[in-house]
């Protein structure tokens, strides 16, 4: 049975790898990526979905602002395994992230994506026209969707990174731990 829940510091190594089976390395070259990297995903807003163990679906959500100081949340990605797809598990995770944004007090929510697949879930265009990403993308593929009426009411402008940075990782120890050594290098 697949279970949709919050992501744990556990997940990570397994939401990583099916990232990368399904985007593949070049995923770290999309301008979405530049509005995420050293960033740590919204507080209870980043998902998997799990069966017998096994990540088999993720979603995340990112603070941005929306041009002119607008907050809103940039969604992605959103990946399920390739044995799970076409079962409703993606759905399943997009409306999850919705409801779980708007219960939060979230205004609108932002991504990069195909609309045919998006507009179900109330994305579109309309809302971004006056927007950019920091980037190269597809004008087309900016899409909105406000949980909130007229939350992007008149925004434009650069989508950029807010929120709460990530912790750099202390190296030393790693390299420490992984020599078998008990001795922690001090910083010079």
């Amino acid at each position: 049975m697949i279970a949709i829940r919050l992501e744990r510091p556990a997940d990570v190594t397994a939401r990583e790898a099916l990232l990368d089976l399904s985007f593949g390395r070049g995923r770290f070259d999309k301008t979405s990526e530049r509005l995420r990297e050293g960033r740590l995903p919204a507080d209870k807003l980043a998902y998997v979905a799990v069966d017998g163990g096994r990540v088999v679906g993720t979603v995340r959500l990112w603070h941005v602002s929306t041009g002119a100081g607008r907050p809103a949340l940039l969604l992605g990605p959103l990946a399920v395994a390739h044995d799970r797809r076409k079962r409703g598990l993606g759905a399943a995770l997009m409306r999850r992230a919705l409801r779980d944004a708007r219960r939060l007090g979230h205004q609108a929510v932002v991504l990069v994506g195909d609309a045919p697949y998006y507009e179900r879930f109330g994305f579109s265009a309309a809302k971004t026209d006056r927007l950019r990403m920091p980037g190269p993308y597809e004008t087309e593929r900016l899409l909105a969707l406000e949980l909130t009426e007229g939350a992007l009411e008149g925004a434009y402008g650069l989508i950029s990174a807010t929120g709460s940075v990530a912790p750099k990782p202390d190296f030393a120890a790693v390299i420490a731990r992984a020599k078998g050594s008990s001795v922690v290098p001090r910083a010079a």
